[in-house]
């Protein structure tokens, strides 16, 4: 991957792990209530039979060929075969609760693919698939595959309507986008909007009742499309789920999501150019020359409106469809307008002539739209499948995209078109490489296939597959060896000055393993790690290709994604379908030995998770919980937890940071969530979230009554010390502003006066001091400050006044100190981050992080106590793999520069939501095991170099 990551110039958003087990990817939020069992039926054995993980219905069944009716549709034949064997499917109702969503017939195999329906609502990755035979008037059934949850006990009566849902899916967007960083906020809330779709049942335990909603819109800090699936829990309207899921070669961070089915249709139809009527002609071959100089025959079109030969290629599927593949020219078109949306005023690319000239090269026009057809061509030859949905669909590439006008160096899938970004002074423009094209559209034969969720492990194995087709596409155009070192990138064509190696994303041949590279990490960050770690899986099916033959390894590997795969299968399940695949392809002992071996290398194995390891101390392992905060103060915790399978609402515990005595329950069990709580060592504070909005609470942790302190419809933050409780409260509309609360009030005292063109935000408390960051409009511009208040006396002091960063973070305060982040980039994305401190007076600003350039940290939380600072950071540019997540960084708090700064833990996963118990511990979410888990140091570990 780019060591840049496309950071666009601003520090991601917090991360808060995401929860419900989901960093071993969505198919680890969906164990149901039932031991995993699979008994065979009455007569002939399978020959295989894998049991579900929490269900009764096996994963995966093989080796039987069992009669069944050979009339009627082949959906009707799968359905009554489930019906006839309870005793090994333990499916009730297959004509009630299976839908049929796809049939796929080649030759005589037929695969059909069943969507599970509980009460009528369909659940979340429940998709089971029958595979059978049809050949001289008789059909078998030779295997089934995937998930059915029969542990679902779920009420499919929502409480909390649609548009209450869609709000809170936009709110909760918003924190993903502009929580970290007080300056986007409220432009970031006008340019969303959220669509809801209806009911979804997320098969936790007995099951989450849920509104799907999208969300679209654009990231104002950075320019990049929104688009984010996001599930709300229908009795309590809490976010339970939420990922992008737009397929982009590089990682961003927030990837996009494609539209929903429908829209996708409308946009394909209102956009794309017209079938022929009869007569006319499939077009005319013409030329052009590639990036690397090569002359390629281009399939066009004579457009007489436009007096042009136009990129329109109809030859490949005259025959069928009539569907076109084209190529438009979307140079000066920012990437926020091609994501689910159509650029308006486009052209696909034009020339007077059938040859076109140097602007088709240099724009990347030429490359696409040859790739697009090489690609077209290796799914029709090598796998019989026409086009990217197997149904012949139009094919459109976008080329030239940018970002706020300048450098765009990626490319996605996004549903119904890709998308190439221009490139920048090293890197060509994307579609430059057969391996990016055919990588992004696999994503397309994915997604119309088993359709693997774009998140935690099911994502991995999506981009590990694109990866796959995308390199071998490739290499055999190239005539490449598959012992060549570079073999294996991806990307590597990219360069314009620099050798392939240097510039190139991935390496499929970068001997990555489960138990030493996988990452645990959330699902803000790359989306659950769907770049980070596919190349786990996608290396192992390298190996595949290179010790079995090209040929064969791509028939087993596609049969696996076509008729095997389902959309929660993770590395495990990918595992069972690609030695299933070949086993049903009849391969050679010795080959079958050669797949296995293939991912025992790569430690793809059963029950690999268990063999991931952390250097911390752990105070409560598995809380199953997203994006609720960790409270610490006076020697306690206090973190949200939800229980063993993650399908009940949360609730708040506190417990000693030494680890000593049991966990206390606070918060009552009322179906409300009871999230982002703070502690002083005294009394904890926290916010449950009910569909009647947001009620901040209190209890003492000696006992006592829960005491409702303030209501709301948003609330962000609380914090607590003594008797002051402070609040960020946050409106619909995105703004923001810190308000508190002593005994006796009924409400909070602002302290802005929630004044229209003010925003507070990044409350922090102690000292008896409260600090925050304030913004205030100032025309077209704004000012921005850290503040001091002493709630006491009313006093403010102002801090950084002749300083102005882009945007402030949060801040932390001591008994002698502020302390805050300052986010300074210019209009180019020059300039950096600082964890800046000032004395209480406002005096003596200064910034502790003094690394400059590659060695610079991009933080994203901060946590103060009387002697330590610990930030929440993602790492220097230079780093990758383990080193490019979020890890804990440690300052002294008095400046002190030996060492400048240290790693807090060396752990390999995600580190987010850390507070200062007191001293140098630090307390806070970590994701190394794949879980999310509450974990402490009690002093830095170093370096870890």
């Amino acid at each position: 991957m780019r060591k840049s990551r496309a950071r666009s110039g601003r520090p991601a958003a917090k991360s808060g792990i995401a929860g419900a087990a989901a960093l071993m990817g969505v198919a680890a939020l969906v164990v149901s209530a039932v031991p995993g069992q699979a008994v065979a039926a009455a007569g002939k054995a399978p020959g295989e039979v894998i049991p579900g993980k929490g269900t009764s219905t096996p994963s995966l069944v093989d080796g039987i060929r069992e009669g069944v009716r050979a009339s009627g549709s082949a959906a009707d034949a799968a359905r009554e075969h489930l019906a006839d064997k309870p005793g090994r499917y333990h499916i009730a109702a297959p004509g009630r609760d299976l839908r049929p969503v796809q049939t796929a017939a080649s030759g005589r195999d037929e695969t059909v693919r069943l969507q599970q329906k509980y009460g009528g609502v369909d659940v979340l990755g429940g998709q089971y698939v029958v595979r059978m035979e049809k050949k001289d008037g008789k059909r078998v059934v030779t295997g089934t595959s995937g998930k059915y949850f029969t542990g679902l006990k779920a009420d499919t009566k929502a409480e909390v309507s649609e548009e209450l849902a869609v709000r809170r899916a936009v709110e909760a967007t918003l924190r993903e986008l502009g929580g970290t960083w007080l300056g986007t906020g409220a432009k970031a809330a006008r340019s969303l909007t959220g669509t809801a779709h209806g009911l979804v049942i997320v098969p936790k335990g007995p099951g989450v009742l849920t509104h799907h909603v999208t969300v679209r819109g654009t990231d104002p800090a950075d320019g990049r499309p929104v688009l984010r699936e996001v599930y709300i829990d229908a009795k309590a309207g809490f976010p339970v789920l939420q990922y992008s899921g737009i397929k982009t070669f590089g990682g961003e961070g927030t990837a996009r999501s494609a539209a929903t089915a429908s829209a996708k249709s409308a946009a394909a139809a209102a956009k794309s150019p017209a079938k022929p009527t009869d007569g006319v002609s499939p077009g005319i071959a013409g030329s052009g020359v590639k990036y690397d100089g090569t002359t390629v025959e281009l399939g066009l079109f004579k457009d007489t409106a436009r007096n042009e030969y136009v990129m329109r290629d109809y030859s490949r599927m005259w025959d069928s469809t009539k569907n076109l593949v084209s190529t438009w020219d979307a140079r000066g078109k920012d990437v926020s307008e091609a994501s689910g949306a159509w650029p308006a005023g486009i052209k696909e690319f034009g020339s007077s002539g059938p040859n076109f000239g140097k602007e088709a090269t240099e724009s990347g026009a030429v490359d696409a739209h040859w790739a697009a057809g090489k690609v077209y061509d290796y799914y029709k030859k090598v796998h019989g499948r026409n086009s990217l949905d197997g149904r012949g669909m139009a094919i459109n590439s976008l080329v030239g995209v940018t970002r706020f006008g300048g450098a765009y160096v990626n490319a996605f899938w996004d549903g119904t078109k890709m998308v190439y970004g221009g490139g920048d002074d090293e890197y060509k423009t994307l579609s430059a490489d057969l391996d990016v094209v055919g990588h992004e559209m696999t994503h397309g034969v994915v997604e119309n296939s088993a359709n693997l969720v774009y998140a935690g492990q099911s994502g991995a194995l999506n981009e590990a597959l694109a990866d796959y087709f995308g390199n071998s596409i490739a290499v055999d155009a190239a005539g490449m060896s598959m012992d060549d070192p570079d073999a294996g990138l991806l990307g590597g064509d990219l360069c314009r000055t620099k050798k392939p190696r240097q510039c190139a994303f991935r390496d499929l041949n970068d001997g990555k393993t489960t138990s030493k590279n996988f990452l645990g990490v959330g699902f803000s960050t790359d989306n659950g790690g769907v770049h980070m770690n596919s190349t786990i899986f996608s290396g192992a099916l390298w190996n595949i290709r290179r010790d079995v033959g090209r040929t064969l390894a791509d028939r087993i590997v596609y049969k696996a994604l076509t008729e095997y795969m389902t959309p929660l299968d993770g590395f495990t399940e990918g595992r069972e379908a690609v030695i299933a695949a070949a086993k049903s392809l009849g391969v050679s002992a010795k080959d079958l030995n050669t797949v296995t071996r293939s991912f025992n290398a790569r430690g793809i194995v059963p029950d690999w998770e268990l063999a991931l390891g952390v250097d911390t101390d752990l105070l409560s392992g598995r809380l199953n919980t997203a994006g609720t905060g960790v409270g610490a103060g006076g020697g306690w915790w206090a973190a949200s937890r939800s229980n063993d399978d993650g399908s009940e609402a949360y609730s708040v515990w506190a417990g000693r940071a030494d680890g000593s005595g049991s966990p206390k329950l606070i918060s009552p069990n009322d179906g409300r969530y009871h999230a982002y709580p703070a502690t002083d060592g005294k009394t904890v504070v926290w916010v449950a979230v009910g569909k009647d909005g947001m009620d901040v609470l209190s209890r003492p942790l000696a006992g006592g009554p829960t005491k409702k302190l303030y209501s709301s419809a948003g609330i962000n933050t609380v914090r607590v010390e003594g008797d002051v409780v402070v609040l960020e409260e946050q409106s619909g509309f995105g703004a923001r502003h810190v308000g508190y609360l002593r005994p006796g009030d009924k409400a909070p005292t602002w302290v802005d006066d929630r004044r229209e063109d003010t925003e507070t935000a990044m409350p922090s408390v102690g000292g008896g001091r409260i600090a925050y960051a304030r913004i205030t409009s100032q025309g077209d511009d704004f000012r921005s400050v850290t503040e001091v208040l002493d709630p006491r006396t009313g006093k403010v002091t102002r801090t950084g006044e002749n300083r102005k960063p882009s945007a402030i973070g949060q801040t932390g305060i001591n008994g002698t100190h502020v302390f805050w982040l300052a986010h300074e980039f210019d209009a180019q994305g020059k300039g950096g981050s600082a964890v800046r401190r000032a004395n209480l007076d406002g005096t003596g600003v200064t910034d502790l992080n003094r690394e400059k350039g590659a060695q610079a940290l991009f933080p994203l939380d901060l946590t103060a106590s009387e002697s330590a600072v610990t930030v929440t950071s993602l790492p220097p540019e230079t780093a990758t793999g383990n080193e490019a997540l979020p890890k804990l960084y440690q300052f002294a708090a008095d400046g002190s520069t030996d060492p400048a700064r240290a790693r807090v833990s060396c752990n390999r996963g995600e580190q987010s939501s850390a507070a200062a118990v007191g001293g140098k511990q630090v307390v806070w979410l970590d994701g190394t095991t794949g879980y999310t888990d509450l974990v402490t140091r009690t002093r830095p570990a170093g370096s870890c170099g």
